[in-house]
């Protein structure tokens, strides 16, 4: 599940690329392009093909194992799969914009997105589905990051305007997600069943590249001759899947020796990857971060708050959506009505939020927080009781969860990068998003294991309300943790400076 809603200034190119520190945003952003507006809906629905995909499998993932077969570790990885190759690609995804063109970029990671989209909706075997599952995280990876370097290219000093479009709409398809899988799986288009969810893709993804390969400016690239650290972003993809694969299999499997191996071994492995970071930067070779972020303490904190905060939704999510079909019996449309709240509240949220954040600034991520946790502790009463709580019964919780949690979106980024400079601002928010990813794949790891080492698949309907209980309590203490590292953070956005 992809929640990013990144500042005005947010562009995944290199440090080396990016505006002297001594320009101001008003001094180095162009003029706008005529057709920006035009432009500025193909970039949307390529978003919104990421942000759906990245959610949409949580209420169909009970019916693609029903087809396909597989265990409770399947259903996970077709959120973590996705997500974790997201993560370790964005790395280098804003590179290749940098060095080829972003215009040219966005298409190809357009096309490979449908031809995976494509291979999904044909899988035949879970190996095949998982497999186009990562192809598709990967070439989003390469889209993602063109589309917020062609809004600046596009917009210049009205970036604000673009945003503002951007941030309600992100709030609601990153919850809307689970509720049009679970329409479509109801409808069986053309006896599709669960493979629309992955076929949808296709007249959007092709109607946003039509548009985009006509409106969207061309533009030179800005770094060209620009190397990749190919070898850093294989040892970060390493390091995380060290970390994910023992804690997606390890307890299916009674945690064998090899998954604590593995577990132990992405501690020094992801520790490496660091070391080649600080080795190229002072040798004067390109990067893949820019390594001066992380002398602010705010920004530590940022990514921190990142990995918290994404986690707990991402897992929550998921698990939310085992409970109400496999605990609760639901149809996946059933559970899809039963979440319709929750996406109701973050759009909600996300709207109320961009007329608060700045006047409160940081004081807005604490309100979400405190939102959230209500309407989690109100939840997690319902699961203690003896009565399984019903769709209705749910909503105002849910409700108030996702009015909380849209109020974070669109300020989050803005915030986080309040203290960095002009040039840092670029890489350091590319970098956010791929903690951001990773943080959700974790998320899914983490929170999905737990549920599941208290649910059995067919168990009973006690089994699954102790199991989404225990879940809960465990969202309600990162909300904790988030709300306290919000402390931390600048106390306003950078775009209010």
């Amino acid at each position: 599940m992809t929640f990013t809603v990144d500042t005005p200034s947010t562009d995944t190119g290199s440090a080396e690329t990016a505006a002297p520190a001594a320009a101001t945003p008003a001094e180095t952003a162009p003029a706008p392009f005529p057709r920006r507006w035009l432009g500025l809906i193909a970039i949307l629905a390529a978003t919104l093909l990421n942000l759906l995909d990245a959610s949409i499998v949580n209420v169909a993932a009970p019916a693609i194992r029903t087809e396909l077969g597989g265990t409770a570790a399947t259903i996970q990885w077709l959120a973590a799969g996705y997500t974790l190759a997201l993560a370790v690609g964005l790395l280098t995804g804003g590179r290749l914009g940098d060095m080829f063109g972003r215009k040219r970029i966005l298409v190809i990671g357009l096309v490979g997105f449908l031809a995976a989209s494509l291979a999904c909706g044909a899988a035949e075997s879970i190996e095949l589905l998982l497999a186009a599952r990562v192809v598709q995280g990967a070439f989003a990876a390469v889209m993602i990051p063109q589309c917020f370097g062609l809004i600046r290219d596009m917009f210049g000093r009205e970036m604000g305007k673009a945003y503002a479009v951007f941030g309600p709409l992100i709030g609601l398809a990153s919850i809307g997600g689970p509720i049009l899988a679970g329409v479509l799986v109801e409808a069986d288009l053309f006896g599709t069943g669960w493979r629309s969810i992955f076929l949808i893709n296709l007249p959007l993804g092709i109607a946003a590249l039509a548009l985009g390969a006509k409106i969207l400016p061309a533009g030179a690239p800005i770094a060209k001759g620009l190397k990749l650290d190919l070898g850093g972003a294989l040892i970060a993809a390493a390091g995380m899947g060290l970390l994910l694969y023992p804690l997606v299999e390890g307890h299916e499997a009674g945690w064998p020796t090899w998954s604590l191996v593995m577990l132990a071994s992405s501690a020094p492995v992801l520790a490496l990857f660091a070391v080649t970071q600080v080795k190229r930067a002072r040798s004067g070779k390109s990067a893949l971060i820019e390594l001066s972020v992380f002398t602010k303490r705010s920004y530590v904190s940022g990514v921190a708050f990142c990995v918290v905060f994404f986690g707990a939704v991402t897992g929550f999510s998921l698990a939310v959506g085992l409970f109400l079909q496999l605990g609760l019996g639901f149809s996946p449309l059933k559970a899809s009505l039963a979440m319709a709240a929750w996406a109701v509240g973050a759009f909600i949220g996300s709207g109320a939020s961009a007329g608060l954040a700045p006047k409160l600034g940081r004081a807005v991520l604490h309100l979400g927080l405190g939102t959230m946790a209500a309407g989690l502790t109100v939840l997690w009463f319902q699961f203690g009781t003896a009565a399984a709580p019903g769709t209705w019964s749910m909503a105002p919780a849910l409700l108030i969860f996702g009015i909380g949690m849209g109020m974070i979106f669109v300020p989050l980024f803005g915030i986080i990068t309040g203290e960095l400079e002009d040039h840092e601002v670029g890489s350091a928010s590319g970098l956010l998003e791929s903690f951001q990813q990773g943080a959700c794949a974790l998320g899914v790891a983490g929170l999905g294991t737990v549920f599941f080492g208290r649910f059995a698949i067919g168990g009973g309907e006690a089994e699954a309300m102790s199991a989404a209980q225990l879940v809960t309590g465990l969202t309600i203490a990162l909300t904790i943790v988030a709300f306290l590292v919000v402390f931390g953070l600048p106390k306003q956005a950078k775009a209010e400076h």
